[in-house]
C-alpha cells in the first residue's frame, strides 16, 4: 500500500467513526511518517466535492483541516458523480471515484472491480491516447447511470 492509500485510508476511518475527521495535517504527517504536503495532496484529489465531501481548513499553529461527508441519498450521489464527470477522465480520477463509491457503499465489490477493470488503460489500450480520456468519461457515466435502475 503507498503512501496516498495510507492517508486516505486514516481519513476514511476517522470518518466512519465519527461522521467528521478533523486533523492536524503535522500531527497526521507524523503519525504516519510522511510530510504535510502528503496529506495535502491526499485531501484535494480524493476529498472533493465532486466526490461527496466539504473540506474546511484554517491554517495557522492551531490549523485543522475539517473533512466532512456530505449525506446523500444512493441515486443522489450517483448522480452528483455522473454530473460531476465532464467530457473527459483520467484512469486515476476514475479509479478514486469508484472507490468512494464502494466505500461508501453505493457499489458492491463486484461492482467496482467490473468498472475498474472496464475503465483501465488496459482496456481501453486499442483507443488512442487523446481520445482514451473522453472514451473512459462516457462509459463511466453510461455505468453509473445502469446503476440508478
Amino acid at each position: 500500500m503507498n503512501i496516498s492509500d495510507m492517508i486516505a485510508d486514516t481519513i476514511l476511518r476517522i470518518l466512519e467513526e465519527d461522521g467528521i475527521a478533523e486533523i492536524r495535517r503535522n500531527d497526521l504527517a507524523e503519525q504516519l511518517g510522511c510530510v504535510p504536503s502528503q496529506i495535502n495532496y491526499v485531501i484535494t484529489s480524493r476529498f472533493r466535492p465532486e466526490q461527496g465531501y466539504i473540506v474546511e481548513s484554517r491554517r495557522g499553529g492551531s490549523g485543522y483541516v475539517r473533512i466532512t461527508r456530505l449525506n446523500m441519498s444512493r441515486s443522489g450521489l450517483l448522480m452528483h458523480v455522473i454530473n460531476s464527470i465532464g467530457d473527459s477522465l483520467d484512469a486515476g480520477s476514475a479509479r478514486v471515484m469508484t472507490e468512494n463509491l464502494f466505500h461508501r457503499e453505493v457499489l458492491g465489490g463486484k461492482e467496482a472491480r467490473l468498472i475498474l477493470t472496464a475503465l483501465s488503460d488496459h482496456s481501453l489500450r486499442a483507443i488512442s491516447p487523446p481520445l482514451r480520456d473522453q472514451v473512459r468519461a462516457d462509459l463511466f457515466k453510461q455505468l453509473l447511470a445502469s446503476e440508478l435502475q
